[in-house]
């Protein structure tokens, strides 16, 4: 899809009074639009979001993302992972609140060290998207992000544990955060000698590409680690020209760009868009990292694939593309040391 006709398909489906909310060059202004109702554009749609599923986790999805949707196609496979649906509802035994045991593996709130060599900080609760499959949906952002009062407890933590080379900023995602909040906290980590990478695990840039412009561009531009970026795309139709212009202008600034998917019944279960995807990736600079299992988080076990047909589709995937562009089949298993490989 062109740009032009990504902007027009914008404007038809969602924005049909103002233009102007596509082509701003203002990240928060386009964080601020994502909207709760994006099937409000599409009347005809069926099925509509769910009510009660919707209030107990609210929708939302950026305009960008939103124009991507086939109106007339009620399993559209973006639609699927921003639909509330009835089912997340229903409790599921196995599923649970905190299915990855993150609560119970942080020293310092904010902060979870969960394997040899690396720390992930919960930068933030908020997100562009509200994916409907997400692990931490019931996740206690409120006491357990990292604030003011516990940042300085924090650097103490890593300046003392020298064995760790690498920090993953997530979240909700990291780069929700504005300049004024992230740059300083992202100084205080360049300051310690023996973080040689810095990771951001982000969604938002997907959709929000604007995002990386000006002090963070420049920040990136000057960093003396690897910055990584580990964009989460589940499927070829989430990529799009200003993305791809981005991921061109990371590459030229030395940034390693993955990605990582989780795979989901009715929108990748099929060895064709796993195929797709990789090389779709591939094409705008992009190595495909790992396919994760579902973590078994309550609200989402309508989306989960058998494990039998999970490892038949990895093995599909063997069968069609180089080993590069064959990300890792894995899951998360509670107290392990490292992510688990199913094949």
């Amino acid at each position: 899809m062109s740009e032009q006709k990504s902007k027009e398909n914008c404007n038809a489906r969602i924005l049909p009074q103002n233009s102007e909310q596509c082509q701003s060059s203002n990240w928060k202004a386009l964080l601020a639009q994502s909207t709760q109702q994006p099937c409000a554009a599409h009347p005809n749609l069926t099925p509509a979001p769910n009510i009660a599923a919707s209030q107990s986790f609210p929708m939302k999805i950026p305009h960008r993302m939103a124009a991507l949707i086939d109106p007339n196609d009620p399993h559209d496979p973006l639609l699927q992972q921003v639909l509330p649906q009835a089912e997340e509802d229903i409790e599921h035994v196995g599923f649970s609140q905190d299915p990855t045991a993150d609560l119970a593996q942080q020293p310092i709130p904010g902060l979870l060290h969960k394997y040899f060599g690396r720390v992930l900080l919960v930068t933030t609760g908020a997100c562009a998207i509200h994916c409907r499959y997400c692990f931490r949906r019931h996740y206690p952002y409120a006491q357990q992000q990292t604030k003011p009062g516990h940042w300085q407890s924090i650097l103490a933590y890593l300046r003392d544990s020298t064995d760790v080379s690498e920090v993953i900023l997530s979240g909700g995602d990291p780069l929700t955060l504005a300049d004024e909040k992230l740059l300083p906290m992202l100084r205080d980590l360049q300051s310690i000698p023996h973080i040689h990478t810095i990771r951001f695990h982000t969604r938002m840039l997907t959709f929000i590409p604007e995002r990386v412009s000006g002090p963070l561009k420049q920040w990136i531009s000057n960093a003396p680690q690897q910055v990584v970026m580990v964009y989460h795309i589940n499927h070829g139709n989430e990529l799009n020209p200003p993305f791809a212009k981005l991921t061109q202008t990371l590459q030229q600034l030395n940034v390693t760009q993955l990605n990582q998917s989780v795979l989901l019944k009715q929108v990748n279960n099929q060895v064709s868009s796993l195929v797709e995807l990789s090389h779709a990736l591939f094409k705008v600079g992009i190595l495909p990292y790992y396919l994760h299992q579902l973590d078994p988080v309550q609200g989402a076990a309508h989306f989960q694939v058998p494990l039998a047909e999970a490892k038949a589709l990895h093995m599909a995937m063997k069968n069609q593309l180089p080993g590069y562009l064959v990300p890792k089949l894995v899951f998360e298993a509670p107290q392990a040391q490292s992510k688990q490989w199913l094949c």
